[in-house]
């Protein structure tokens, strides 16, 4: 029988399998946050209170010097990088992608919370069978492979293994709960139209008070239907940056996005690359390879307008989106700080 791991372990953090050679090793050095620049500080200072930037996860050897003070193994920064992660003047969030893959308790969320200061946020994404109406012919499936799926859309699940460790664990550090829904057969969903039916009628029968956002990986979902159906429940759209998707501009628009709670955006592939070609072509995420500096900008310029309009801004990057995300959210954060200062300059001179 495999020997049981204590709570302490890599899997309470990450859900990875543990290095047998890095637990409890003697002479680790501890992992703490990179330096920071006076340029840097600045930057982090002046970003707009509201205004949460982070990366997909936190885990990555490739960030030492930018996030990192020294090279750790990603094992080490899975136990011991949050901390020194949520030190950096930028990094406000950061995702939490392992509850995709199945539910977590309220007391790893703790853990969680328990390592960043009270103005952090996590993003964290809801379990798979709560968007999913088959099962995708992947063999991690198993025998459920290519079969209907009962819990899709189905609120009591959700409220009770999604929702509440969810608010239990992580309290006041809670930011966006996003149901991604992968790219499937809309017909599965039973049309945009049942689709928009369906998701208004699970949003409804969840507990009040959590912020939840929705994201949708088929854009012939982005219908004026489910605008209105985020709406009436006071769900927010993510705005998602990826290839098969609209121009951020545009699912913006599309998904009234200005007037929900809160703007919530992942930014995570460029337009000419699949996630295993920019993981291929990136790797190890240490610097900016092919800047977008146009999604930049557009990034930009949503998060002034939230905050024009006195709403929180969620923005995660993942490492596939321009080489390396800790870097994308630097250089993102300088933007919105030049913006908004060329904008009160221009106030000022038209008043």
């Amino acid at each position: 029988m495999a020997q049981q791991r204590g709570p302490a372990q890599l899997d309470l953090f990450t859900g990875a399998p543990v290095e047998a050679s890095s637990r409890g090793r003697k002479g680790t050095q501890p992992v703490g946050p990179a330096p920071a620049s006076e340029h840097l500080s600045a930057v982090g200072q002046h970003l707009p209170a509201g205004t949460y930037l982070g990366t997909s996860s936190w885990t990555f050897p490739g960030w030492s010097g930018i996030v990192y003070d020294h090279p750790a193994a990603a094992s080490q920064l899975a136990r011991e990088g949050l901390a020194a992660y949520a030190h950096h003047p930028v990094l406000r969030t950061v995702g939490i992608d392992r509850t995709f893959y199945g539910p977590i308790p309220a007391s790893a969320f703790a853990e969680y919370a328990e390592q960043v200061p009270d103005g952090f946020r996590f993003l964290v994404k809801a379990h798979e069978v709560c968007t999913m109406a088959r099962f995708p012919l992947h063999e991690r499936y198993g025998a459920q492979r290519g079969q209907a799926n009962d819990r899709f859309l189905n609120a009591a699940y959700a409220a009770e293994h999604v929702v509440a460790p969810f608010v239990e664990g992580l309290g006041d550090k809670a930011g966006p709960l996003v149901f991604q829904f992968p790219p499937q057969d809309p017909q599965s969903l039973g049309g945009p139209a049942r689709f928009v039916e369906r998701l208004h009628a699970f949003f409804a029968a969840l507990p009040r008070g959590p912020l939840y956002a929705v994201e949708v990986r088929n854009e012939e979902l982005l219908t004026e239907g489910f605008a209105q159906a985020l709406a009436d429940v006071g769900v927010s759209p993510v705005l998602a940056v990826w290839r098969d998707m609209p121009p951020v501009a545009q699912q913006a628009k599309r998904t009234r996005a200005f007037e929900s709670r809160a703007l919530v955006v992942r930014w995570m592939l460029p337009p000419n690359l699949g996630y295993e070609e920019a993981r291929a072509r990136y790797a190890p995420f240490d610097k900016l390879v092919d800047e977008d500096l146009s999604t930049r900008d557009v990034l930009a310029r949503v998060c002034l307008a939230a905050e024009r309009r006195g709403k929180p801004a969620f923005i995660t990057i993942n490492n596939k989106a321009e080489g390396s995300a800790p870097l994308s959210a630097i250089r993102l954060a300088e933007r919105i700080v030049a913006r908004r200062t060329e904008e009160g300059r221009q106030q000022s001179v038209s008043s």
